[in-house]
């Protein structure tokens, strides 16, 4: 199926939208972006240049991805959730003289396949969020998340885990598992893998 882009919509001539995505009202998809196949990019949303998007993400409304962001497939952004993109972000010099856009250097967030990032939480680039991970609403991220985890807060920090249906593990004796599948998983080094009962 085609892809869809609102009339509203902002995208650059050079663009690659996969076949079966939409890009909604208002959204703006910079020079150089490229986005897989079913993704959405919802209302206002911004998709900075040279930014990749895998297969099936979901930018929800209001969204703001900053260059040179990379996610992978299956990555939700909630709405008006942020990818920032300087380290050290000032408008003008400190002998006064205005910053220009050749005195910085871009650092970008890495979102790995399945992850989810809550609505309007912030993740504070260079970190990368990892594989299945969830980064819950108003969280705000500035180290790196280990797959499945789950962070909260400000800055966020690891409260638990979650499993691929993304609700939060229950600890059952050395197992973890979920609520929602029934699959088992156990830690293992910064993480967890999934084990057969």
């Amino acid at each position: 199926m085609a892809p869809r882009i609102e009339p509203s919509a902002d995208v650059a001539t050079d663009v690659e939208v996969g076949d079966g995505s939409s890009v909604w009202h208002l959204a703006q998809v910079r020079e150089g972006a490229r986005l897989g196949r079913d993704c959405v990019v919802g209302r206002g949303a911004y998709i900075g240049t040279g930014v990749r998007l895998g297969d099936s993400c979901k930018i929800q409304n209001y969204a703001l991805v900053y260059d040179p962001a990379v996610l992978g497939d299956g990555v939700f952004v909630g709405p008006a959730a942020v990818l920032t993109n300087d380290q050290y972000p000032r408008a003008m010099n400190p002998d006064g003289s205005a910053k220009s856009a050749a005195e910085w250097t871009a650092v970008g967030v890495t979102v790995d396949s399945g992850a989810s990032i809550g609505a309007r939480a912030v993740c504070v680039a260079p970190v990368r969020i990892g594989a299945w991970s969830m980064v819950a609403a108003g969280a705000v991220v500035t180290r790196d998340v280990p797959a499945h985890a789950l962070v909260v807060g400000v800055p966020a920090r690891q409260v638990g885990w979650v499993g691929f249906a993304g609700a939060r593990l229950r600890e059952e004796g050395d197992l973890l598992v979920c609520p929602l599948t029934g699959q088992t998983f156990q830690t293992a080094d910064d993480t967890i893998r999934e084990v057969t009962p």
